[in-house]
């Protein structure tokens, strides 16, 4: 090494609360005190997903980034094999022709670039959360120590920039949260590493239509109930908390966490279903539409729900049953009946 007091400086940052903007172009500012380079672009995806995003980057313009944003550039990673865990490769020992790469032959090359030390960034466990790419305006192969220092340094570049970390975290301050899974901007939903899997997690399922939904309309915060079974096979309620990402790249949306075990003040199901619409603004007629029943039966549950609730009004029922997570949410195509 070069210069341990960085490498000493990088511990540091990557182990921060700084913002993750400011962890990545302070662990770049450090890294190139030990291998010297021109530029470098720093990008992160998250596990199993085809997104990638700018986090950090040095000497490089504003049309080169824009350049480098575009979704196109999955593709290259994944041709170029910077997707798998091995160590940092320069330009010429990419698996694919300069012609085979647009982002070299029509952006970097122009750019004044030659030569480039390439390498994905990998969790411990192996999930892979980006790639770092050192550029050099000369043509001549990095040297073995420049390659060795990369290869040392990157599992720390990793963790100092993952945006599992980060999402992880933040899970953490929801009480009891046992599953999770990560929204993408193109319509998916991943497993949150840390967390176990659930069902009503999946891509399709209404629960991430809701949740998206709710980030869409750019809600920092979300707590609802949802019916769910249990592995004997009774119905019974979970909590989801919907959590945007404040510390993540631009194509991830936010999180879902599942909380089991959850009571709200004793509503039955029926009376969470009925409260969610009352939240939504309906009226009693509006929701006996909805739920095919008779009005004077949506009262009876509107009178039992406000007992519960401790509630002496309806409007101080929404308001109690949107800070408790209380209440099931109407789907976000459901019709909706005009209020009159």
């Amino acid at each position: 090494m070069r210069d341990d007091s960085s490498v000493a400086e990088m511990i540091e940052i990557a182990a921060s609360t700084a913002p993750l903007p400011e962890r990545a172009q302070g662990l770049l500012e450090r890294l190139n005190r030990s291998v010297p380079f021109q530029a470098a672009w720093l990008a992160l995806t998250y596990p199993r997903s085809n997104l990638y995003a700018t986090v950090s980057s040095t000497g490089l313009d504003q049309s080169a980034i824009d350049y480098l944003n575009r979704p196109t550039i999955a593709h290259e990673i994944q041709l170029t094999g910077l997707n798998r865990n091995q160590p940092p490769v320069s330009l010429a020992e990419l698996p694919a022709a300069i012609e085979e790469l647009p982002t070299w032959a029509e952006c970097l090359i122009p750019a004044g670039f030659r030569e480039v030390l390439s390498i994905g960034l990998f969790e411990p466990g192996g999930l892979h959360v980006g790639i770092l790419n050192l550029l050099f305006a000369s043509g001549e192969p990095p040297s073995a120590s420049m390659r060795a220092c990369v290869a040392r340094l990157s599992p720390l570049m990793a963790r100092g920039v993952s945006p599992v970390r980060s999402l992880l975290a933040t899970a953490r301050i929801v009480q009891g949260a046992t599953a999770g899974a990560v929204l993408l901007q193109d319509g998916t939903a991943r497993p949150l590493p840390g967390l176990e899997d659930h069902a009503l997690l999946i891509s399709n399922s209404p629960v991430v239509e809701v949740g998206r939904g709710n980030l869409l309309a750019g809600e920092v915060y979300r707590s609802f109930m949802w019916p769910a079974r249990n592995g004997s096979g009774d119905s019974g309620h979970v909590r989801i908390t919907v959590l945007t990402a404040t510390e993540a790249p631009a194509f991830v949306l936010g999180t879902l966490l599942v909380t089991p075990d959850v009571d709200c003040r004793g509503l039955t199901s029926r009376e969470l279903q009925v409260l969610g619409l009352l939240v939504d603004g309906l009226s009693n007629q509006q929701i006996a539409s909805r739920l095919a029943v008779a009005v004077r039966t949506i009262a009876a549950h509107v009178e039992h729900l406000l007992h519960k609730l401790e509630a002496p009004t309806r409007t101080l029922a929404a308001v109690r049953a949107e800070r408790e997570g209380c209440y099931i949410p109407p789907l976000p195509d459901a019709p909706q009946p005009r209020r009159g």
